[in-house]
């Protein structure tokens, strides 16, 4: 996993890498919980996103890089593209470089503000966008207002219905009717997140509507997000999961220290909460709840960074930090590059 920017330029990439293919830019969008992180980590076939249930969850754009060669493309992807007579059966045929996005909600404080920008800033130079809905909810006037950010883009949209394996398919069709008559989608995709239903036909309309173009980074690259943030991520999650109902919204964590060894990574972060209640819950009663957070954190961390993890964690109090910007600039993972 590199280190750079999620929003590369389209001249931005080595001149080795330009090779025939089908490539480009797709971001994905729509309310809180409808997927969209569920659905990036299984097109990525990795976890580059955390997911819960609960909505902010995604505060930031995360990027996802698929490569598909002759033997990962679904069946009849792009044939036009395939390698030339001769070529390595494990030459790529297209690159899809993912973003997922902060759901579309209306701004209430600072820190809602800065993931509105975000989802503007990942719609802009796209090939394709993603609109996802959860399908098993009605679509109503949010999900019209979050619509308007692919009107305002301007760029081609697929509407993809997520969760289809709670409805009945009946359902499935009035809702299409719904949202067409609201837009002018290229395609309807429906499909399930979870449990990989239609992914591969989703990836095969995709790549269909893509431009030829080179590859933007190596095959083998996922995802431009540094670790540091990635970790922090992971204890976040931890904290959402285990919390529950009793810390909504409240919380973020600050990477201080990442320190790489031979074999052991040291790690200290801090976790911060608005109230001295909820510093109260995260640390538990005799320090249980976030020795347990630092546990699952540290066993998944273990797993991504293939090393054994020391893991600190801090639980500080930072009242309205959602609404500080010099504190909202700290946790933007772009102040992590090269750390």
């Amino acid at each position: 996993m590199e280190m750079g920017d999620p929003y590369p330029s389209r001249a931005d990439f080595p001149k080795e890498l330009a090779m025939k293919c089908r490539s480009g830019f797709v971001s994905i969008l729509g309310r809180p919980n409808a997927g969209k992180s569920t659905l990036l980590n299984a097109l990525v076939g990795s976890k580059v996103a955390i997911v819960t249930a609960k909505p902010q969850t995604t505060r930031t754009a995360i990027q996802g890089v698929v490569t598909l060669d002759e033997k990962s493309a679904p069946c009849g992807v792009a044939p036009g593209e395939l390698p030339e007579e001769g070529a390595a059966v494990t030459a790529p045929v297209a690159q899809i470089v993912f973003l997922d996005t902060p759901g579309i909600q209306q701004p209430r404080s600072r820190l809602d503000k800065q993931m509105m920008e975000e989802v503007r800033d990942a719609l802009a130079d796209r090939d394709l966008l993603l609109f996802l809905v959860d399908a098993a909810r009605p679509f109503g006037p949010p999900a019209e207002s979050a619509l308007e950010f692919v009107k305002q883009a301007g760029a081609p949209c697929f509407l993809v219905l997520n969760k289809i394996d709670r409805i009945a398919k009946a359902a499935l069709l009035p809702l299409i009717e719904q949202c067409r008559q609201l837009h002018d989608f290229a395609e309807v995709v429906p499909i399930s997140a979870l449990h990989g239903e239609n992914l591969p036909l989703l990836l095969k309309r995709i790549v269909a509507h893509l431009p030829e173009g080179p590859l933007y980074f190596p095959p083998e690259h996922i995802t431009e997000l540094p670790l540091r943030f990635m970790a922090g991520e992971i204890i976040r999650e931890k904290v959402i999961l285990q919390t529950q109902q009793e810390l909504p919204y409240a919380s973020a964590v600050l990477v201080e220290k990442f320190e790489e060894k031979e074999n052991l990574i040291h790690i200290a972060a801090e976790i911060f909460v608005e109230r001295e209640g909820q510093k109260g819950i995260v640390i538990g009663a005799g320090g249980q709840m976030l020795k347990r957070i630092g546990t699952l954190a540290r066993q998944e961390m273990e797993i991504l960074l293939e090393k054994k993890v020391f893991l600190e964690l801090h639980v500080k109090v930072r009242e309205q930090w959602r609404d500080d910007s010099g504190f909202l600039k700290e946790l933007d993972w772009r102040r992590m590059v090269g750390q």
